[in-house]
This record gives C-alpha cells, structure tokens and sequence, in this order.
C-alpha cells in the first residue's frame, strides 16, 4: 500500500480493528500508527485521536445506537464494516462540524475501497437513517432500569456498575462516568533538579503550549494545546514528567530522605520511581523494577531523558523473594498491577477486555506479590501500596488482608481517591509502617 495515498479514516479504521480485533492497546495503536504516518498535519493527526478515542470510548453507545437501524446484528457484521459503522457514528453523534452527508459518503467510500462494494447502500442505509433520527432515538428508562440507562448512556459495560453499585450510589456512580468522559489536560511533573517551575512555564508557553498551575501540587501543571509530546524540547531534556496527580500522591506520601534505598517493585514506565529519585535530590539508591526486558526499556528511556543518577533498572519478577534484600529498603514502593477502573479515562478500551474473572485473579496475585516484598521493608521504614483503581476487593479489602496475615506493619492511612472532571483519575493508596520491634516482627 501506498501510504501517501491512504486517508486518515483509513487509518482510523486500521486503529480499531487493531484494538477491536486483534486485543492492541489503544494507546498503543494510536502512538504506532501517528509514528507512521509523521507527514500528517497537526489537524489530521488531532481528527485521528480523536476519532479512534471517542469511538472506543462510546462504543456500548454506538453499537447500541447501530442495532436500533441495522437488520444485521453488530456482532454478526463483517469487521471492517463494523468498524467503519461504528466510527462513523461517533462523528454523526458526537462531532457537529462535521456534515452528515461527509461522513455517510466517506463511509460508503472507505467500504467499496475495503472490497465490500456489495454492501455499500446498507452502509448508507444504516449510517442515513441514524443521521435523520439522532434526536429521536430511545435509550433505557433511567427510573425503571438505572444501571441498564447508565451502560448505555456513558458506554459502560454492565458488570463494572453492578460491582461499584456495592459501595456506591447511583449519584456518585455517575460522577464517575462523566468524568471519564470529560476532555483532560495533561498533567505533568517538574524536574526541580533541571528547572524551575517559572522557568519550565515561560519555555512552554514560548512554545505555543498552553499551561496552567491550578493543580493544587507545587511541582505539577496541566498542559495543553500541543501536538505531540515527544517534539516538545522541555519533555526532550527532561525538564518534566508527565504523571497524573493521584499518581504523584505516592512518592509525596512515601516522604523519602536523602541516602534511603527505595525499592520499587513494578516500576515501568518510571514514573514514581524518577519522582522518589528528584526527592532524593540525586541521592540514595531507588532500584526501578519490572518483569521483563521490554517494561524495563520503558523505564530506562526515561532514566536517559531525566539524567537521574541515583535510579538503578532491573529485571526482576515480583513474585520471587530475594534473600539478600531482606529487611534491606527503606520504603518498598509496589503500585501492583491492576484492573485499571480508575483510569477508564485515559484507557478506555480496558473496560472491554476486563472481566469479573480478571478481577479475582488480580486480588490473588497483588497479595501474592504484597507477601513476597514486605519482607524487604527494614524496621521502621514504608511500605506504600496503590492501584489505579475503584474497587475495594483490590484496594480496602487486600490492605485489612495484608494487616491481618502481618501483623509487624500497621497502617499510617489509606485513602480512595474518585474520579474528578479535569483533576484525577480513581486511584488508591495505602501507607504501611513496618514496626521497629515487637514479638510479630519475623526473623531474617
């Protein structure tokens, strides 16, 4: 294929099917195929982002928006037709400079071009139907069926509110679905040994970038208004990080001291671990590790780009004790791997992959994980404990767990942060002290 010849819906459809078809990341997808076509413009590549986020993000919606004009069931339909109704829809829907007529008779275009040249007037007869009866379409009464309404109004799947509906209300439910779907800011973290905060301001806004340190965290900012992240010179010198606010939570509850030894257990991309580092002002020794090879090159390009000297990278399975580190750490960082509900924001194509199943194996393993690297927290030094998301068999209920099967640690505080428009993702945390002597404190 001639890539010069290939049009940004082409490109769309290629994203969801990779995600949609084949399980790819979405955020992955996305930065793969920007990074192949780099002579798009700035418009074009917004238009792809957008349109490959929001389809993915209100694709419960869309599919449940198509049943209501196609005789052939969404999940019968061919993949790439699929793909392109769906698409296709978000723009009628939810992008309003966008004339309908464009968006039926590029559709139809893309089909005949897909080889489903057969099949181009039911595209244009699903897609030409929708685009007449937007406001007349029905969706679940919110009174007589409230978990069904919100599924379809905010594109979540069911079992995801049955589960929260356990712990909260239907108001704050919805708090948390509109802020999944409320446009963000990038959130970033100063590199206070490279700059300062006036400094990295005025460089960004020389830029062209729009910025704001309403953030309520001395180092943090929200940008935006720019085009791609790894073009702006600051990101490139490591003058910044970019970190969501919760996120930063952990490092600035952990309060290390110059000279600690942190230990941070599943550490790719690098992002809590760089933050204890900067902490650290260069100091200290913060062992950055991960699983495999790959996670960790994750966590060794930024290393690179922040020039911190005090980060060691290392593959190492978290599940597996290491003898010699016993009671060894200072703090022992484990942000442990998750179901991710709280970043349904930025990740929207995780609440299709996850299952209740998925859920229970997770807890399973976070304890398992919990277990093996408590043992390297010294007496009277930290144990920080997170996850990105809403959901207390993970969070709450894992941290009366682990006190209860270890009774050396207490718990200093623990808090579930909730979804808020523009601020934060869902994210929990949890600090645990190791005590300093007492007859539960185990042997080396």
């Amino acid at each position: 294929m001639d890539v010069n010849n290939i049009t940004p819906r082409e490109i769309i459809l290629g994203i969801l099917l990779e995600i949609t078809e084949n399980g790819a990341y979405s955020h992955l997808a996305i930065r793969s195929a920007l990074d192949k076509y780099q002579y798009l413009g700035k418009q074009d590549r917004s238009f792809i982002t957008r349109i490959c986020e929001g389809t993915l993000e209100r694709m419960i919606t869309i599919d449940y928006i198509i049943g209501q004009f196609s005789t052939v069931k969404v999940s019968k339909m061919k993949p790439v037709l699929r793909g392109i109704l769906r698409f296709s829809v978000y723009e009628l829907k939810y992008m309003d400079s966008i004339p309908p007529s464009a968006t039926c008779n590029e559709a139809v275009k893309l089909a005949q071009k897909k080889g489903f040249r057969s099949l181009k007037g039911f595209v244009n007869a699903v897609l030409r139907n929708i685009a007449r009866n937007l406001d007349a379409l029905s969706f679940p009464d919110p009174h007589s069926s409230p978990l069904d309404s919100l599924s379809i109004t905010y594109s979540m799947p069911l079992w995801i509110l049955e589960l929260w509906k356990g712990s909260y209300s239907l108001l704050q439910i919805e708090e948390f679905l509109k802020a999944f779907l409320s446009p963000s800011p990038t959130t970033i973290r100063i590199n206070p040994l490279k700059t300062s905060k006036e400094d990295l301001i005025s460089e960004l806004k020389a830029d062209g970038i729009k910025v704001s340190d309403e953030t309520g965290i001395p180092n943090a900012l929200f940008i935006s208004n720019y085009d791609y992240l790894g073009k702006i010179p600051a990101f490139q010198s490591g003058k910044f990080y970019v970190q969501d606010l919760s996120s930063m939570q952990v490092s600035l509850w952990a309060a290390p001291k110059k000279g600690d030894y942190v230990i941070d257990v599943c550490a790719a991309p690098g992002g809590k671990s760089i933050h204890m580092a900067e902490l650290m002002e260069g100091s200290g020794i913060v062992e950055a590790r991960d699983i495999s090879p790959y996670k960790v090159s994750f966590i060794k390009e930024n290393i690179e780009r922040c020039q911190l000297p005090n980060i060691r990278p290392m593959v190492a399975d978290a599940r597996i004790l290491e003898q010699e580190k016993i009671r060894q750490a200072d703090i022992v960082i484990a942000d442990l791997p998750c179901s991710g509900l709280g970043a349904l924001g930025k990740r929207s194509d995780m609440k299709y992959k996850l299952t209740p199943q998925m859920c229970q194996d997770l807890v399973l393993l976070q304890r398992e994980i919990l277990h093996t690297v408590q043992q390297y927290v010294k007496p009277g030094g930290v144990l920080m404990y997170s996850t990105c998301t809403i959901n207390p068999a993970e969070n709450e209920e894992n941290v009366s767990w682990f006190l209860e099967s270890h009774p050396h640690f207490t718990l200093e505080r623990q808090q579930q942060i909730l979804p808020e428009e523009k601020l934060n993702d869902g994210f929990f945390l949890a600090k645990l002290l190791c005590q300093a002597t007492g007859k539960n404190m185990p042997n080396r």
